[in-house]
This record gives C-alpha cells, sequence and structure tokens, in this order.
C-alpha cells in the first residue's frame, strides 16, 4: 500500500478523502479508493458552501501537523470530496499519525 503523501514542488502532497457536514472534525484514518490510491480520510462539520469546508480542512491539518494555516494550500479538488493539498513545513507530525493508521489496518 502507498501512502498518501507525494513529492511536490514547495513541500509534499498529500491526498484527502473529505466528509462535510460530520459530526465532528478530526482526522479519522486512511481511504483507498478502487484503483488502489491511499488518501488520508478527514471529517468535517462545516457545509461545502463557499469555501468552508476547505477552510475547515486546513484547519483540522495545521492542528494536527501543528503547523501554521499558512503552510496548507489545496492544489486541487477545491469542489471535490478528493482533494490535494501542499504542505509546506515539516510533516512529521501528520507522517506520525498516518503510520498509526497503518499499524492499526496492519493488526
Amino acid at each position: 500500500m502507498s501512502g498518501p503523501f507525494r513529492p511536490g514542488r514547495g513541500g509534499q502532497l498529500l491526498a484527502l478523502r473529505v466528509t462535510p457536514r460530520a459530526s465532528r472534525n478530526g482526522i479519522s484514518g486512511l481511504h483507498t479508493a478502487g484503483d488502489g490510491q491511499v488518501s488520508l480520510a478527514l471529517k468535517v462539520t462545516a457545509v461545502p458552501d463557499k469555501g468552508r469546508a476547505n477552510q475547515a480542512v486546513i484547519e483540522v491539518l495545521a492542528k494536527a501537523a501543528g503547523l501554521p494555516k499558512s503552510a496548507f494550500s489545496i492544489v486541487s479538488g477545491e469542489t471535490d470530496r478528493n482533494k490535494t493539498v501542499l504542505v509546506a513545513g515539516n510533516t512529521g507530525a501528520l507522517e506520525a499519525l498516518i503510520a498509526q493508521f497503518r499499524a492499526t489496518v496492519e493488526d
């Protein structure tokens, strides 16, 4: 299984699978699409209207990674639940979180 990170210009690209209108904000695990692509599954309470859900996505990622919101930018999928986010900065906290999700999947 490959991971949701891949190298990008100016940082790491992170593949996301977003569920808007959730009961709470948070990272819920890893999502594997039918084609085998792995993405980080993320839920936000915001509705997908006027960028509110995208803003919530960045807030959740910033909190999980311990990075400022300015370190994240959506590079594709602004109106789709499958998004790609450019992470500029140290991705160590997110990589550790992904490793935890992988460990629970492999157990």
